[in-house]
């Protein structure tokens, strides 16, 4: 299967992405992990990436495409794949329709996870990380600390993102409406997605997904 997983930011999609992936026996494909790929193994589109990251300017659009389809069309790809944070915008979009057009292949589905504005509020600004190299997580309401600052596992400080307050986060939201959220629109008009409540457990989650996947 050939899937677009979208959804706004701490709606779980790379928890998602990884579980449908695996379940599904298909690559998980994440614009990070191209990013970091391209950038570690110094590849042209890699070099280019990061030209422009250290001087703090946005990543054009064809620099990402290009990642994508050169993971697409890697081998373990062949048969299908998931992909998490790509395309994020309309352009990415339709030249991710062009890609597929050009391979005689098409999207099965574009799985769209919904989580109401102030819960996605409520589980981003309320995560705090250790500062040891473990990369423990917690979260002040859903899985908060024995003691308040304190990692449970190795005892580090417990601390918040810059880009995890409040304010910050619904600055991001905005983003995603902005950008993002009009390839659900692009996409429904095909036909391809299905509206995913992402409030729950995580496994009701995924076979929720599975289920919409099915039909």
């Amino acid at each position: 299967m050939r899937i677009v997983l979208v959804g706004p930011p701490g709606a779980g999609k790379g928890t998602q992405a990884h579980l449908l992936a695996k379940t599904l026996s298909i690559p998980h494909i994440s614009t990070g992990d191209l990013f970091r790929a391209n950038i570690g193994q110094r590849t042209q589109l890699g070099l280019e990436a990061k030209s422009y990251m250290d001087a703090g300017r946005l990543v054009p659009d064809e620099v990402t495409i290009g990642m994508a389809k050169d993971r697409m069309a890697q081998p373990d790809a062949a048969n299908g794949f998931l992909l998490d944070g790509f395309p994020r915008n309309l352009a990415q979009a339709k030249a991710l329709d062009e890609i597929l057009v050009e391979w005689g292949i098409a999207l099965d589905g574009v799985l769209d996870l919904e989580v109401p504005e102030d819960e996605v509020v409520k589980r981003i600004a309320g995560r705090r990380l250790c500062r040891n190299d473990g990369g423990h997580v917690f979260h002040v309401d859903y899985n908060p600390p024995a003691t308040e600052g304190v990692c449970d596992e190795c005892g580090g400080e417990l601390y918040q993102r810059s880009d995890d307050t409040e304010d910050k986060v619904r600055t991001r939201l905005e983003v995603y409406h902005t950008e993002t959220e009009p390839i659900i629109d692009y996409y429904a008009q095909q036909g391809l997605v299905a509206t995913i409540p992402a409030l729950g457990k995580v496994d009701e989650v995924t076979q929720r997904a599975i289920e919409a996947l099915k039909k």
